[in-house]
């Protein structure tokens, strides 16, 4: 029993070394370069082959890593979201590639996000990113009803000026949702224009409502769950660095100790 208590221990050692994740990280890279190649006739042309010899040869990697990961924490592997993620991603891959797999079969592209896993940095934003939803789902409800409301009254307005634009209520949504993005809108408002001069007055108002206003709200919930996600990763890491602190203390004081009682004897 305690000969494989020691082999589990060595073996989560290995996984957790920085080595190791760094091994898997340039593996990753090097398979998002494959990837990217298998894109190009000439490169498959040249070195199609070898690009799916690789390919399988990382996957190999992936699902050694992961079985070993398994068998070194067993239950605890689920206990942990980003590993859960990791076995996903990897898992697409392993599906047969004919029939009506050939198009989740596509999504083995998705195994570069385990560099997210992999990188700190990283998941410190994709853990401030889903701390903000809550925020986030409700200000693209007010988007949602401001782009609605926006859309309605576009349509009544502008639809028989510009119907290529404004002729229904989908296209009055996917214009509005462009003009939202600053994307060409001067040119759009001036056909408008020169049927109705003071439409400019609707698209002003709906740039600094929509643009100016909402999709800052947007930016500032996520910039401030970032900034919180950073408070409490120093918090953490001020915390552990008083811990270690305290237990160096502890032991300078044991050693005083054991000094003071040498000389006493």
């Amino acid at each position: 029993m305690t000969g494989r208590w020691f082999e589990t221990a060595a073996l989560r050692a290995l996984l957790e070394h920085r080595v190791f994740d760094r091994v898997i990280v340039v593996l990753i890279v090097l398979n998002a370069i494959g990837l990217g190649l298998e894109t190009s006739p000439v490169a498959m042309s040249l070195y199609g082959r070898w690009l799916l010899a690789f390919d399988q040869a990382v996957l190999a990697v992936f699902v050694a890593e992961l079985a070993l990961r398994l068998a070194a924490y067993r239950r605890g592997f689920f206990g942990d979201p980003w590993r859960v993620f990791d076995l996903l991603v990897v898992g697409i891959a392993l599906l047969p590639g004919g029939g009506a797999f050939t198009v989740i079969r596509s999504l083995r592209v998705l195994r570069l996000l385990r560099l997210v896993s992999m990188v700190p940095s990283m998941r410190r934003v994709v853990s401030a990113l889903l701390t903000a939803l809550p925020g986030m789902a409700s200000i693209i409800g007010l988007m949602g009803l401001v782009l609605y409301v926006s859309s309605v009254m576009a349509t009544k307005l502008f639809g028989g000026i510009a119907p290529e634009f404004f002729g229904s209520l989908g296209r009055s949504l996917f214009t509005l949702f462009q003009i939202m993005t600053v994307e060409g809108w001067p040119d759009i408002a001036r056909g408008v224009m020169e049927h109705m001069p003071y439409a400019w007055l609707f698209f002003v108002i709906y740039l600094l409502i929509a643009t100016f206003m909402v999709l800052n709200l947007f930016i500032a919930v996520v910039v401030n769950a970032m900034q919180a996600q950073v408070t409490e990763d120093l918090r953490d890491d001020g915390e552990a660095q008083t811990r270690l602190i305290l237990e160096e203390m502890r032991a300078m004081r044991l050693e005083v100790e054991a000094l003071r009682r040498g000389r006493t004897e």
